[in-house]
């Protein structure tokens, strides 16, 4: 199949919205790319990187005969922002997104599209900075991409999304999209909460953060360092996977209770053996 689209509207020009358009240009899958965004500066700044070709502040004229339309914002606005656009939508228009959470987007999203062309996606890809300033080429090339296909998805525009994907580098899967959400929430949205509150908790205590900082080695960095994500993004989706996260959180902080209790009763044999069962999980894994 020859990949080819005309023009693509991408809805949110940062990390991972300019990265995709970074090498759908380099790759010579798209005419044309069309950007709107909340901040005109950071509009601005992708079209002299050439991230885009053009913007518009009306979302409506950016989206105005696209074939693809990419949502890269946070999932809390894929609601008002796709009910605003479907009007102005072709007949042939596929939309797709690059959103962490699935189950809610495919429930809200999947009965405004009749035509069955919503196609959700998520590439596991990223980095701790946001902007169009923090997008990369190759960002996926050997990253996992997972579609989130229902029933009612249009076959012809689900191996479109799929060999777009595959076409920048992705390896492509399909999940269902609640199953996509309990293992995100396990893998991906508890380490970020932990993250967060590792910072929040450390630096918190500390009436002089810097010097603090100092004495960290690089085992505090690396665990924190995902904590400097986007606190929109991650506030949207920790409220969009809401309770497959407080379902993990239960059984994190049942963990932690074990250990902290295994420390109050000098139990070393206790701590012994869950250190040594983490140890056996990831030399397997790895």
């Amino acid at each position: 199949m020859k990949l080819y689209f005309n023009k693509l509207a991408l809805i949110g020009v940062g990390l991972i919205g300019g990265s995709l358009a970074i090498d759908c240009k380099k790759k010579g899958l798209v005419g044309s790319i069309s950007g709107f965004g909340r901040s005109e500066g950071n509009l601005k700044k992708a079209v002299t990187l050439g991230v885009i070709d053009q913007y518009d502040l009306k979302i409506e004229k950016v989206v105005e005969g696209a074939d693809l339309v990419v949502l890269a914002i946070p999932v809390g606005s894929y609601g008002a922002t796709v009910k605003k656009i479907l009007p102005y939508l072709s007949k042939e228009a596929i939309m797709t997104d690059v959103g962490s959470v699935k189950g809610k987007v495919v429930e809200e999203l999947g009965p405004l599209f009749k035509n069955g062309k919503f196609v959700p996606a998520h590439p596991i890809a990223g980095r701790e900075k946001s902007g169009v300033d923090a997008a990369l080429p190759d960002l996926f090339k050997g990253a996992r991409c997972i579609l989130t296909p229902t029933p009612r998805t249009d076959p012809a525009s689900l191996a479109k999304v799929r060999k777009l994907w595959e076409k920048v580098g992705a390896v492509v899967s399909c999940l269902d999209p609640f199953e996509h959400d309990d293992i995100l929430g396990m893998v991906s949205h508890l380490p970020h909460l932990a993250a967060y509150a590792l910072v929040n908790t450390v630096l918190g205590m500390a009436e002089k953060k810097e010097s603090l900082v100092s004495y960290s080695g690089g085992g505090f960095r690396d665990f924190t360092r995902i904590g400097a994500s986007s606190p929109e993004m991650w506030k949207d989706i920790c409220l969009s996977n809401r309770e497959a996260i407080l379902g993990h959180l239960k059984k994190y902080e049942e963990t932690l209770g074990r250990l902290k209790k295994y420390i109050e009763d000098q139990d070393g044999a206790g701590l012994l053996k869950e250190f040594e069962k983490s140890k056996k999980i990831l030399e397997k894994l790895n």
